[in-house]
């Protein structure tokens, strides 16, 4: 079995060959996914080495120390954090083979067309349909909305509805979309900091080979439930050191502006670097857990305190810095790379935080997952659950 000696013997060697000095960035990210140490808990041939997942911490410490170049993680997170698994669990080999390298290296990005204008917070509703053709293929017609990255993407996670006859869980199948197609029309969404990384996305008669589904027709709502639990824990999971992240930004201002304290404001900043605290060592715990197999509900409620904190640690931000905090660098309309978070300013995180509670799940959604799941309450009723999708009222 592979230890942490032979991951750093392997580094070792994958930087003696390709020196990051005098390597080309792309060509360096190509040789370390071949040499396994991607993602050593993949399997080998896949940028991996069917390692513990645990172990990559040990390979990522030994790159950074060297100034190997990452793979832009922020920029391709859908790939990373959504896509990536939910191809190695029910990808063909054939698919296996042809995206995870690209993926991983950023030469391809990746989004998630998922949600729809008409289906809120209900997802299995969705009316994006994809009918087969006789040639083998389908043809998919319909609307996505709140697609991060779909502007960069090359290619999109999909769901669509397949048969209107069964129940909506029941009729939905998971395809992967070339951005690139015909018919793929993306409309860039304007927020409240005045940028636009969310798009709505109109599919006009797009095919989409056979060879590009994933997992068995109708079983789409079984593929996505891996996507949607990754999401959340790479949402609400993410590695952070302590007192990273938002809390740190908060916590490096109260230090930096004495003349702007006051004791409510304290009290207020130490709850709120506790909970942060708090959160960042459950995510700890959850990713233990996670090389143990795929994520599960806990997920949910690492997302849900990611949302409730960011939110409150902005709040609390802008009122520390009292006018300081409403000033706003560029309201200049632009589609950027990702996010950030803790780069900017305190009334661009304010503002971007409100939509933590709505991406990824919403918390009302999550909160439900949270209370039947993980603590074993009773269901709410749905009556819906047995009726043929095509007779729900919309």
């Amino acid at each position: 079995m592979t230890d942490a000696d032979d991951l750093r013997r392997r580094t070792a060697e994958l930087l003696a060959e390709h020196p990051p000095a005098t390597t080309e960035r792309l060509e360096f990210l190509r040789a370390r996914f071949d040499a396994g140490l991607a993602w050593v808990h993949f399997p080998e041939g896949l940028g991996g080495l069917d390692a513990p997942r645990s172990l990559q911490a040990v390979v990522d410490a030994e790159l950074e120390a060297a100034g190997a170049p990452d793979n832009d993680p922020g920029r391709i997170g859908i790939g990373l954090g959504m896509a990536a698994p939910t191809i190695l669990r029910f990808g063909t080999d054939e698919q296996k083979q042809r995206f995870l390298r690209p993926l991983w290296t950023g030469e391809e990005v990746w989004c998630q067309l998922f949600s729809e204008p008409g289906a809120g917070s209900d997802l299995a509703a969705l009316a994006t349909r994809a009918v087969p053709d006789s040639g083998g293929d389908w043809i998919v017609d319909g609307q996505k909305v709140w697609t991060s990255s779909a502007h960069l993407a090359r290619w999109a996670i999909l769901i669509a509805r397949t048969d209107p006859d069964v129940p909506k869980h029941r009729g939905i199948s998971y395809f992967v979309c070339d951005m690139t197609d015909p018919g793929v029309e993306v409309r860039p969404l304007r927020q409240i900091t005045g940028e636009a990384e969310f798009n709505e996305v109109f599919l006009t008669g797009v095919r989409i080979p056979d060879a590009h589904r994933l997992g068995a027709v109708g079983e789409g709502w079984k593929v996505a439930q891996t996507t949607l639990m990754n999401e959340r824990v790479a949402i609400g999971g993410a590695r952070i050191p302590r007192e990273g992240g938002m809390i740190g930004v908060a916590a490096a201002g109260w230090r930096a502006r004495p003349e702007l304290r006051t004791h409510d404001l304290h009290q207020r900043l130490l709850k709120l670097w506790v909970d942060a605290e708090v959160a960042r060592l459950t995510g700890e715990r959850l990713r233990q857990q996670l090389t143990k197999g795929q994520p599960g509900p806990e997920g949910s409620g690492m997302k849900l305190a990611f949302a409730r904190l960011a939110q409150e640690i902005s709040g609390w931000e802008v009122e520390f810095l009292a006018e300081d905090g409403l000033t706003y660098d560029d309201w200049t309309m632009r589609r950027p790379d990702g996010v950030d978070f803790t780069g900017r300013e305190a009334g661009y995180r304010y503002l971007r935080a409100k939509g933590n509670s709505i991406e990824g799940g919403t918390s009302e959604v999550l909160l439900n997952i949270v209370a039947e799941r993980v603590l074993g309450l009773p269901p709410e009723p749905r009556t819906d659950k047995d009726v043929a999708w095509k007779d729900l009222p919309r």
